[in-house]
């Protein structure tokens, strides 16, 4: 399960840009210590991902780092969540389309 979530992790940030330990921590569902934990790991097995304290700080990606985990491409994915929809925002339906 925690390899699903470093993953989940990584593709969160890679969409948003920045995050916050809180701000993982509600999108994938766990505390922000997990969050904080799952960060570091991260930072560890040698994804170029920082962290910047202070007001507007968060965790990013170096440079902007992108990797493609997802084996979608962009229009199956776009597929993805016209199917999905809104009313389907269960954990799982969230997870998928991350």
């Amino acid at each position: 399960m925690r390899a699903d979530r470093l993953v989940a992790a990584l593709l969160v940030l890679q969409a948003r840009g920045r995050v916050t330990a809180s701000e993982l921590a509600e999108e994938l569902e766990i505390s922000q210590r997990s969050a904080r934990r799952d960060l570091e790991a991260l930072a560890m097995a040698g994804v170029p991902v920082y962290s910047q304290p202070g007001r507007g700080g968060g965790w990013s990606l170096v440079g902007g780092a992108r990797t493609d985990l997802s084996g979608l491409t962009a229009s199956e994915a776009r597929a993805l969540s016209l199917v999905a929809g809104p009313a389907a925002a269960t954990p799982e339906v969230k997870a998928a389309l991350r």
